[in-house]
């Protein structure tokens, strides 16, 4: 069977977005694992929280101190920057701040203005924190128990593109991871693209009885409601539908990590159709043909 006959003719919403692009640096490959997983664990644009993606690894030539590295991207679904400013400082706090020996830089590319991290990451060292060139950038340190943690001052944002996807219909349960990993794989060689929900397994629909939740089940793609349904969407033979997000730093860049995504996923012969999550057009400022992309 030809594999782009297994494409669904339809098409993945995008949003527009802002995100921060920085670099974490520690003493330690396995303090920096923790660190860049942690902090971008949770993906919460759904909830008005900040959501984020580790990017590459990066190695000690690369980076400003001589340490090994992490890209980490770190996104929000408004303009309001004062709110992407205090969910961002929560996820540096709680989740880089307090693992040894660790460092923040910016690493933006083309910004279109900056977040001061003093007044949100900063004052963390309660009035004793101060400012030093360091590294040839404009760092805080910050005075914690195990000297010291340090941020550059300013870290640019930039407008992007978020929530592009695609689902991957399987016959078995072992595609959905296989087929799965070799997407995030692919993708993850595409610079400047996340993946904030890595194989996601629960897709979403902007509709919903319960509205103090936020978005809830699609349950139209629930196989197993699909013999309760009259209106199940899910095809003969599929029993699993996982999803993967895409965030990226500019639609061209978007649409090549779908593709390479999709055309790994597609090597798996389990993998039975794929498609992608939109809303008619109603919600998305970016609508991406899944076949198009393939022309």
């Amino acid at each position: 069977m030809n594999k782009l006959s297994r494409l669904e003719d339809t098409y993945a919403e995008a949003f527009s977005g802002m995100y921060c692009r920085v670099l974490v640096t520690a003493d330690d490959k396995k303090t920096l694992e923790r660190s860049a997983y942690d902090a971008t664990a949770t993906p919460g644009t759904v909830i008005g929280r900040v959501e984020g993606g580790i990017e590459s690894w990066i190695d000690g030539d690369e980076t400003p101190d001589g340490r090994n590295g992490a890209i980490l991207q770190f996104w929000y679904d408004t303009n309001n920057i004062d709110k992407f400013e205090v969910e961002l400082s929560y996820r540096i706090r709680q989740d880089i701040l307090v693992k040894p020996f660790t460092r923040v830089f910016d690493a933006s590319l083309n910004p279109e203005g900056y977040i001061d991290t003093m007044k949100h990451i900063g004052h963390c060292g309660d009035g004793f924190e101060w400012e030093e060139e360091l590294y040839g950038r404009k760092m805080i340190v910050v005075p914690i128990a195990i000297p010291d943690f340090m941020i550059e001052r300013k870290l640019g944002y930039s407008s992007g593109i978020m929530g592009a996807n695609f689902w991957y219909m399987c016959k078995t349960k072992e595609s959905v991871l296989n087929a799965g990993r070799r997407a995030l794989e692919a993708i993850g060689k595409v610079k400047g693209t996340v993946t904030p929900f890595d194989i996601c397994s629960a897709a979403s629909k902007p509709e919903t009885n319960y509205p103090w939740i936020g978005p809830t089940t699609n349950h139209p793609y629930c196989p197993s409601l699909k013999t309760v349904l009259k209106e199940s969407k899910v095809p003969e033979g599929v029993a699993y539908i996982p999803e993967i997000v895409i965030n990226g730093i500019n639609l061209d860049t978007v649409i090549g990590a779908m593709k390479a995504g999709i055309e790994a996923v597609l090597e798996d012969e389990d993998v039975l159709m794929v498609s992608a999550g939109n809303y008619n057009g109603q919600l998305g400022d970016y609508q991406i043909n899944l076949r198009e992309m393939f022309k």
